[in-house]
């Protein structure tokens, strides 16, 4: 096994005992936070309305019987402090049995899922509206440009998508990162392909495609250029425009594992061997390169996702240790903190508005409110219901808020074949007790404060389940 999984920190974050589940296994090569593999495939003969539809949503709360905290009993207390913000609750879930969920992306009212089943699903108001799949490797991250669809893939490849004309609902791949062209192009003249660091002849021949897994994917700030981080150590850049890769950067000593565009033209990367590097942008008269700026943080353990604030101004960074550093930018990119709650890796992040949302390896979701114009985080709940690690996260604003009220649905996806679906309140109390402790059955002991969300019934028979198409 290469130097780019051998991080233990990230190891052993994945190998606790989750009882609960019903089969472990794992794959060839996995992912160096992906080690555990949960299947909650119902039994034969189970009366799951699941085989009716996969999306089902939560029923009144006050019908729901949680082994934690009550739903219920949760709402009437949040009311009781405050009446100018409504409740965060599950919404709902959707469930295929074909694959654990890897990536996720949002657009309007559509979501994309991505899973090691190779499908790439497109949902619209909870129900399937679109499917396509690739040829080969597992869909490790998806981002949208425009009328495009890229996917990354554990193959190495950036698969490109676009819905037909005619028929919204019909997805078809209009080019593969790298492609037959650039394998010519390059091996004419290897050296007009583009700018590429090393002096070694072989090694600028093989710089404009990727090595190993693509592991994270984004778009640049004015959305011209698209990053792509992999297991090969490197970043690449390609131009949206014409689908070419117009640079390579050997970034990490281990795997990239987060890739993310900032502000004044800044580029993050975070790695397996511990660090959050800078990189400057320079549009140049031909074409663009990026140059090293300075190392962030330099730790022990992996670092696993980053992510940028909406208003950006903030940095945060998730690690295998389970917590969240963040940078501020109007400090000189000065440490502001350390975030502590999780028991396990933090796996992926998302921010918006005033929230930042992370989540992990210990099954929950922890949502962080920062005041506007500074102080310190404070966690609103920990959204719970998932029998795997959460493996990705998006986030879109609720259309649908009160007046003077501000909140936000979040897609969670998880290793345990599921995307679950929740609204979130920016106005909603801090939790009473901060530190969460994972549920008896996972060998926490329970706790947790009153804002802790519960499991909404995915597979019962009191839910609302809609026709499926």
């Amino acid at each position: 096994m290469s130097s780019m999984h051998k991080k233990g920190t990230s190891r052993d974050v994945n190998s606790q005992a989750f009882t609960k589940l019903t089969k472990v296994e794992t794959i060839p090569d996995p992912d160096i936070y992906d080690i555990t593999y949960v299947d909650i495939s119902p039994s034969e003969g189970s009366s799951s309305p699941l085989s009716k539809s996969p999306w089902s949503v939560q029923v009144d709360p006050s019908a729901v019987d949680s082994p934690y905290h009550s739903v219920k009993a949760m709402t009437d207390t949040t009311k009781e402090k405050s009446t100018n913000h409504s409740p965060n609750i599950l919404l709902g879930s959707l469930v295929r049995e074909e694959g654990h969920i890897y990536s996720l992306a949002t657009s309007g009212d559509l979501l994309y899922t991505g899973s090691d089943s190779k499908n790439i699903r497109v949902w619209k108001n909870h129900v399937e509206f679109s499917s396509f799949k690739s040829n080969s490797g597992l869909v490790k991250a998806i981002v949208l440009a425009g009328d495009k669809i890229f996917t990354g893939h554990q193959d190495g490849k950036i698969r490109v998508w676009k819905a037909a004309s005619k028929e919204s609902n019909v997805h078809r791949r209009v080019g593969t990162m790298p492609n037959l062209l650039d394998y010519i192009r390059n091996s004419i003249v290897p050296s007009s392909y583009f700018n590429f660091t090393r002096r070694n002849r072989s090694s600028a021949a093989l710089g404009f495609r990727h090595l190993d897994a693509i592991s994270c994917l984004a778009l640049s700030e004015d959305k011209r250029l698209l990053y792509s981080g992999s297991w090969d150590k490197t970043f690449k850049v390609w131009r949206v425009s014409d689908l070419r890769c117009v640079e390579s950067v050997n970034a990490h000593e281990d795997a990239v594992n987060a890739v993310v565009s900032g502000f004044d033209g800044l580029v993050f990367t975070g790695s397996a061997d511990g660090t959050v590097k800078v990189w400057r942008r320079e549009d140049q008269a031909k074409d663009t390169k990026h140059f090293f700026s300075e190392t962030l943080l330099k730790q022990d353990c992996a670092v696993t996702a980053i992510a940028v604030d909406q208003s950006a101004t903030l940095v945060y960074c998730g690690s295998s240790d389970g917590t969240v550093n963040f940078w501020e930018r109007e400090n000189n990119m000065k440490n502001g903190g350390v975030l502590k709650g999780h028991k396990l890796a933090v796996l992926c992040l998302v921010a918006a508005g005033n929230l930042m949302f992370s989540g992990s390896a210990d099954l929950g979701i922890r949502v962080w409110r920062r005041p506007e114009g500074g102080g310190e985080h404070v966690c609103l709940s920990v959204l719970t219901g998932h029998a795997g690690p959460v493996k990705c996260l998006a986030v879109e604003r609720d259309q649908e808020s009160v007046s003077g009220e501000r909140r936000w649905i979040v897609y969670s996806g998880s290793l345990d074949r599921s995307v679950k679906m929740w609204r979130v309140s920016e106005s909603s109390p801090p939790m009473v007790n901060q530190e969460f402790k994972l549920p008896d059955q996972f060998g926490g002991g329970g706790g947790g404060g009153p804002a802790e969300l519960t499991v909404a019934p995915s597979f019962s028979a009191q839910g609302r389940i809609s026709p499926q198409k």
